[in-house]
């Protein structure tokens, strides 16, 4: 924790964790107020969880969430009565603790003199300069005031992100970058499904973001507010602002936790899991070992989602692990799918009916999870039925393994970028932005039609990386993606259908057919993706290293080559 005090009897720090609350407690701290919205990030605990650890350390715990740099005079006025009324000391927190120290700030204008504010953030290790701004000009950040100004910003630092920073520099050394980003972090999603089945350990999967974003490449540790593209400006939390000359936009999705009634409150326990956390992914290895009879569920939101084979990999690992351990006639296990096919691409569906029929899985479709009581261990799912109509269904379990709905993240969704869905609105072949030609977008958070797993963002940084290149006058013609996206399916221990397809699910496999049949399971697909695939994401993807994803370029630039 790196907790640091702002005035007499309040400290602001950023995320605290539950097993951190008797530590808090030795510091001296009798309340704690959350300032960071649930499902921010995929390592994020949800409240609900550190108030259960803050109540158990005699410590009162209190939320009020603020969107990263949306902070209102409302809210520092709801902070500004925490203070008056909770006992003290008192910890605020949030990702980074620009929040809190902002309501706090914001709490003072009034009250303090604006000197008096930025010298206490700036003891704390917090610029509050921008926020004092804000405060004299009647909460208006003036954009006319810019931190800083890069050729090319990339919003965000997932795998989309510095997969994308890596493919400019490498096509264009030197190149003025800046990676805007506010975690300290940086997961390699793809494999806390093979965490939830006991194959990998969960701190294998997390670097420092740090030691990933390329030398040479500015890293602005904060989190993005709003987009002013009219102006080429991002304001960021805190009221600062950054100017661009290209936009690259990749912040991921939003795992919306509260988007199912008692979710959040259960999440981690009575049996509830989900591999899209890391600190739960662990949790439902857990879980499968231990169940030796009753009946597991899983369950699938509508789309799009984050790996849409991922529901299913986390149900036919652990019935395997069943299968292996002579209990799977002893369980029930229940796909409940809100979709209405098993999987979106038909070629692999016999392959994966072949599993659901060997570990006798009952599939629903057609059931969108709506509430879950984890004391009472019952999930309710909304059926929707073929004429239209819909009704409640409940259904115990022993075990749940529960994918949330997801959405873009909330400063996308309200931006000027978003699409009436509120996905960043870009052409599905350039990744161009179809209003503001120096703005492009990949990753989960763009509206294009593909699956949105690790795959797809490997084949489409370096589309965007040649095109934002020829927008600079330092790349010929424009390259194309087509939809390339790839999903292992892990159907048992030791074996993968390895799904490879383009835009309208056309295969697309790597590979000929007699070393990996895409539509069969394969015992090298599982070599590829256990020993293969991580190197060729840390050490491939991540530094630059286009193996097999080289982009189509357009006519115009094949006959430059040519003639040069």
């Amino acid at each position: 924790m790196q907790i640091q005090s702002l005035a007499p009897g309040i400290s602001v720090s950023p995320q605290v964790l539950p097993a951190d609350m008797d530590a808090i407690r030795q510091a001296g701290f009798r309340s704690l107020i959350c300032n960071r919205p649930d499902g921010e990030g995929n390592d994020q605990p949800l409240f609900t969880e550190i108030e259960q650890a803050a109540v158990a350390a005699g410590i009162e715990a209190h939320y009020l969430p603020a969107e990263s740099g949306k902070v209102s005079d409302e809210q520092g006025r709801q902070f500004a009565a925490l203070l008056a009324s909770l006992p003290t000391p008192i910890l605020a927190f949030c990702r980074t603790g620009m929040r809190s120290t902002t309501l706090w700030a914001l709490a003072q204008a009034g009250s303090m003199a604006p000197a008096e504010i930025i010298d206490a953030g700036a003891r704390a290790g917090y610029d509050l300069n921008a926020v004092v701004r804000r405060i004299a000009n009647g909460t208006r950040a003036p954009l006319e005031v810019a931190e800083a100004e890069h050729a090319v910003v990339i919003v965000g630092g997932g795998a989309a992100g510095i997969a994308v920073a890596a493919s400019l520099l490498a096509r264009s050394p030197g190149l003025d970058i800046a990676i805007i980003d506010p975690a300290d972090v940086h997961y390699y999603q793809p494999g806390w499904t093979l965490v939830g089945a006991g194959t990998f350990q969960a701190r294998d999967t997390a670097r420092t973001m740090g030691s990933l974003i390329p030398r040479g490449v500015h890293w602005i540790k904060a989190a993005v507010a709003a987009f002013e593209p009219e102006r080429n400006a991002l304001v960021l939390e805190g009221c600062r602002v950054v100017r661009y000359g290209q936009l690259i936009v990749c912040p991921g999705l939003k795992l919306d936790w509260h988007g199912v009634d008692g979710l959040a409150e259960t999440l981690g326990h009575n049996g509830v899991t989900s591999n899209y956390l890391y600190q739960l992914a662990p949790y439902t290895w857990e879980l499968v070992q231990s169940l030796r009879g009753g009946k597991a569920l899983f369950t699938q939101p509508a789309m799009p989602i984050k790996c849409a084979g991922a529901p299913q990999k986390a149900m036919y690992l652990s019935a395997d692990h069943w299968r292996r351990n002579k209990v799977l006639e002893k369980i029930d296990i229940g796909f409940y799918n809100a979709g209405a096919v098993l999987f979106g691409v038909p070629d692999y569906v016999p392959a994966l009916m072949d599993y659901v029929k060997a570990y006798g899985i009952g599939l629903n479709f057609g059931h969108t999870l709506s509430a879950v009581d984890g004391p009472r261990r019952i999930a309710t799912f909304a059926r929707t039925g073929a004429d239209g109509s819909r009704q409640l269904v409940q259904e115990p379990f022993d075990m749940i393994h529960v994918v949330p709905p997801q959405t873009a993240p909330d400063f996308i969704r309200k931006s000027p970028l978003a699409d009436a869905a509120g996905w960043v609105d870009v052409d599905p072949d350039t990744l161009r932005h179809k209003s503001w030609p120096n703005i492009y977008a990949l990753g989960d958070a763009g509206n294009t039609p593909n699956a949105k797993t690790a795959a797809a963002a490997r084949a489409q940084a370096p589309v965007v990386a040649h095109n934002v290149l020829h927008d600079l006058g330092r790349k010929a013609g424009e390259a194309h993606y087509k939809g390339y996206g790839s999903c292992p399916l892990t159907v048992e221990r030791g074996k993968i259908v390895l799904a490879e397809f383009l835009y309208g699910g056309k295969l697309a496999p790597s590979f000929p057919s007699w070393l990996i049949d895409g539509t069969r399971p394969s015992r090298l697909a599982w070599l590829l993706k256990e020993r293969i695939l991580p190197p060729l994401y840390w050490q491939g993807m991540l530094k630059g290293r286009e193996w097999m994803v080289r982009p189509e370029l357009s006519d115009a630039a094949v006959a430059t080559k040519q003639t040069v």
